[in-house]
Order: structure tokens, then sequence, then C-alpha cells
């Protein structure tokens, strides 16, 4: 069976008529203008769109269901993208941040189903952090700078049983501090919630299945922190942990002046405040003992970092 190796107009026709989509309708579901794809359908076999595009068709063919996907088919003389029933192995794109040591993932760029309403939108590559921050790894940032520890540490030092802990009692200030002496940033909204839900939008970082068994959130009466590799079978689909439940976790995106947002709820949080999706912020000098953050980093600087060309 032939493999479309670069989408035409007469292809992305082809998926809207198979996804039995308006033109409004599509536009709205790929994140492009209804004008695009009114002229990609006009210009036929003459027009390819641009990287990013040819990304975001190739993830709307893999998202869809069976029917549609058959649909498409036959109106392409059975055709279809290559890799389009490929399932996003977890964790497969691991490193270790040449400065730091910390494990990050991959996460290709692809849209992906955002918010409580599952809206489509584009994410570039990116990697993100495998684990939370730890008190040990936030000591490190402590003792190269000279910043203030949290307020917990006696005499600046953290308890010894929570080194592999969440580092909690930080502002945002304080987690942005610590990214930019890391080489890193502080993950946007959009970065957190596709790492923590897939491109498929799950509702959990599992799945859809309600399971407060698998994170640590009020419902389990833990009453604290747990280590930041405790809760295995919670992972998201790209082998990341805590993303439900623990701490919430300090994100880049500002919500207005003065606020930042903050996902995934923590070990003092209710279950149902802890999906990936919900929105919730704070204002930046907020400083508890349930707010940690992690970083991420864009693709093409961390790769450049790993092969040595910077």
């Amino acid at each position: 069976m032939a493999n479309v190796q670069v989408w035409t107009g007469t292809e992305i026709k082809a998926l809207r008529t198979a996804m039995r989509l308006s033109l409004r309708e599509f536009a709205a579901h790929l994140g492009v203008s209804e004008r695009n794809i009114s002229k990609w359908e006009a210009k036929g076999s003459d027009v390819t769109p641009i990287p990013v595009n040819q990304a975001i068709l190739d993830t709307a063919l893999r998202m869809s269901d069976p029917d549609t996907k058959a649909r498409f088919k036959g109106l392409t003389g059975g055709a279809e993208i290559s890799g389009a029933e490929t399932i996003e192995p977890i964790g497969s794109s691991q490193v270790r941040h040449p400065l730091t040591g910390s494990s990050m993932v991959k996460v290709d760029g692809s849209i992906y189903q955002a918010g409580p309403s599952n809206t489509p939108l584009w994410v570039p590559s990116y990697y993100i952090d495998i684990y939370l921050v730890s008190n040990a790894d936030y000591a490190q940032f402590v003792a190269a700078t000279g910043h203030e520890p949290p307020q917990h540490w006696e005499n600046g030092t953290f308890p010894k049983e929570l080194a592999n802990h969440p580092v909690v009692w930080v502002t945002w200030k304080d987690a942005a501090a610590y990214a930019k002496w890391a080489g890193k940033t502080l993950p946007t909204a959009q970065q957190w919630e596709k790492a923590a839900r897939g491109t498929r939008g799950a509702t959990y970082p599992w799945g859809d299945q309600p399971t407060p068994a698998k994170c640590n959130v009020r419902e389990n009466g833990v009453g604290t922190t747990t280590a930041v590799d405790c809760y295995q079978s919670g992972t998201s689909p790209y082998g990341v942990y805590d993303m439900c439940g623990n701490v919430w976790e300090w994100l880049d995106t500002q919500s207005t002046p003065g606020r930042r947002e903050l996902k995934g709820g923590a070990w003092t949080s209710q279950f149902d405040r802890a999906v990936p999706s919900q929105f919730n912020d704070a204002n930046e000098t907020m400083c508890d003992d349930d707010t940690g953050f992690r970083c991420a980093a864009p693709a093409e600087d961390l790769e450049r970092l790993l092969h040595g060309t910077d």
C-alpha cells in the first residue's frame, strides 16, 4: 500500500471529507485558518503546506478513529500517512541534561488536545524533566549561587529523608531562577499539559480511568510529599512522573500581570483538582508546602548542548 510522504491539497480535502467536517470545523480542528484550508483544497496537488502544517495533518490523521482512516484510504486510493498507526512509546527519547544530569524526555512537535474543551493546539518539540526538581537538586543551585534556601530547611540544609522529595516553599521567582541557572526554562502551560496527557488527550496521565491510587492526592491520606519517583503506575504517555498530585507545579505562562499558572494538583488537593486540563494560578510571590516545579528546554537548544555544537 502506498504511503503519502507529503501532504498536498488533494490529501487535505480527502481528510476533511473523511472526517465529515465543514471548512470551519476542519480549520478549528487543525488550529489553522479557513483561508488556508480553502487555498490548499483549491490548488490540489500543486500546493504543499509548510512543515509545521504537514506535522499537524499527520497528527490529525493519526488521531482519527478507524472509520475515518478507512474513508481516507478509500478517497486516496488506499494511501495512508507513514507512521499514522504509530503510538508514541513511553520514554523512548530520554536524555541526561549535560549541565545538571537530570533525566529529560523529548516531546515531539504536534497538535494535542488542550484544556477541558480539548481544543487542538500546536506545540513545537521540547524536552521536559521526567521528575520534579527535588530538594537535593535545589541544594546544588543554592550552593552554587547563594540563593536563599526554602524556609523549612534548617540552617540552610534540607532533611536527609527528603532528599528525593520535591522541593517546596518556593515562589515562582525561585523556580525561574533555578531554571535559568540550570540552562532550562519553566514549562509553559501547553508544554506541561501535552506532556501530561499525550497527543490523544487522555483525562489523566495514565488514561481516562479515575484512579486516585495512582497519585499522591488528599484521598490517599499520605499527608505529605512523596519521592519524585514513587508513582510509576501514574506516569504519563511520555513517562513523566507526578503530573497528578504530589505538588502543584509553577509554569512559565502568565495568567495576569504578576500571576502565573500552576498545574497538577498536590498532596493537599482533592483528586478532581489534579486533572491536568484544569486551570489554576497564583501570585508569583505565593510560597507554600505543596508547591514545586520541574523544568523544560526547547529541543533545538538542548540538542545543541548534547551534541557540543554551542
